[in-house]
């Protein structure tokens, strides 16, 4: 899986879960962003606007 934001593949744990979150926007779909990009962009409307 790839972050949408910086576009670099997102780490998975061993159970396969991402390293990472999923942001919805208004229409309800799904964005994955990485650790990395959720740390630099705080809040949710930060990162929608970067997407």
């Amino acid at each position: 899986m790839k972050c949408e934001i910086c576009k670099n593949k997102i780490e998975e744990s061993f159970l396969k879960k991402i390293i990472g979150t999923y942001i919805k926007d208004k229409k309800g779909k799904k964005h994955t962003v990485c650790q990395n990009c959720q740390k630099e962009y705080k809040t949710k409307e930060d990162i929608l606007k970067k997407l």
